[in-house]
Formats: C-alpha cells, sequence, structure tokens
C-alpha cells in the first residue's frame, strides 16, 4: 500500500525510468524474474508522455581495469557481464521501451544512481523539471541510489509501486516499506495507475 500522492497531482514532472534493459531481463547476466510483470505497467507509463520520459542505460566497463577502487573488484566478480564479453545488445533498452525513443531520450551512466549520467541534471533543468516519476530496476540497488540522490538534491519524487522490479522479493518489499514511513515527505509511493489518472501537461 502507497502513501498516495500527498502533494497533489504532478507538475513539472519526468518519468525517470532507471535501467530496463535486456541486461536484467532473463536473456543477461543480471537476471531480474520481475521484468516480464513490470514491463507493461512503465511501458503504459512511458507511453503516456514520452516527450516527458528519460530512460537510463548502465553501461559496464569494457574491462573492470576500466573502473577505479571496488568497481573494479565488482567487474572481476562480473567479468561476464564487461563489455568485451557481452553481447552488445544486452545493453539496449527493452524493445517495447526503445520503441518510444525518441520522443523519449536515453541517457548512459557509469554507475547505480542515475545521477551518475552526465547528461541527467542538465537535461532536468533544461526540462525545468521539480518531480521525478521514478520506475525500473532494481528497487534495492540502481533505484534506490537514484532516489536518495533526487532527495538529497530537492526533487519531489513519486516512486510507482508496480514499476519497480528487484531480483530480490526481501530487498525489494523492505525498501518500498522503507520508503513509505520514514521517507513520506519527500517520497510518495503510487501505482502507475494513480500517476496516469492525475499526470497532465
Amino acid at each position: 500500500m502507497g502513501t498516495g500522492l500527498v502533494h497533489g497531482p504532478p507538475r513539472n514532472a519526468v518519468h525517470l525510468c532507471v535501467d530496463m534493459q535486456r541486461l536484467f531481463a532473463q536473456e543477461g547476466p543480471w537476471p531480474t524474474p520481475w521484468m516480464p510483470r513490470v514491463l507493461p505497467v512503465v511501458t503504459r507509463l512511458a507511453a503516456h508522455h514520452p516527450a516527458r520520459t528519460l530512460f537510463t542505460r548502465f553501461i559496464p566497463p569494457e574491462v573492470p581495469q576500466d573502473r577505479p577502487g571496488l568497481w573494479r573488484v565488482y567487474f572481476e566478480r562480473w567479468r561476464e557481464a564487461t563489455r568485451a564479453h557481452l553481447d552488445p545488445a544486452l545493453i539496449g533498452l527493452m524493445p517495447e521501451l526503445a520503441a518510444l525513443v525518441p520522443p523519449a531520450r536515453t541517457l548512459d551512466k557509469p554507475g547505480y544512481s542515475a545521477f551518475t549520467a552526465p547528461a541527467l541534471l542538465p537535461t532536468l533543468a533544461q526540462m525545468e523539471a521539480t518531480t521525478l516519476i521514478v520506475t525500473g530496476a532494481e528497487t534495492d540497488v540502481c533505484v534506490l541510489s537514484t532516489v536518495m540522490a533526487a532527495v538529497d538534491l530537492g526533487f519531489r519524487v513519486i516512486l510507482v509501486g508496480d514499476g519497480l522490479c528487484s531480483s530480490s522479493d526481501e530487498g525489494h518489499d523492505f525498501l518500498v516499506t522503507l520508503f513509505r514511513k520514514r521517507f513520506s515527505c519527500q517520497i510518495e509511493t503510487v501505482t502507475a495507475q494513480e500517476i496516469l489518472e492525475a499526470w497532465t501537461l
């Protein structure tokens, strides 16, 4: 159960869809079992206002040595996910979402948070966005990092509970509960249908 749109209908909003890529589908090295269930929800929301939709893509390094510090250790563990070993097509968005680009836009990032994409903040400023409607993968990794960065930057964050997927039920449930109970002033948790009914331009 979410908190609802406690601050009213979305205004100056952008749908920020985090890492809904083939990389995290069943065919990729990091399969997210919920992806097939969540994808139609995210697609419907993205198609609602595609020109106000931004998709991020997580881009692994060519080789582990291209990344600093513990990222290098991480990609030593996940060497099959580096670009030297990966089918490049897996970096792409899920086809249903890729079909919306353009007018939707794609931003590439090297880290968990969407804000590690160098173009994200300038793009949001150009779009005069003050509200982020967040969907994507995974709830307890890249979405978590993105949401907390957005809160720190002062954005209104609307988290679409049925538009998130994770490979961990426990992690997903814990994070949604945490957002709802501890961050309810800054993070609203809603359903996609609530957004579709309330978000007008």
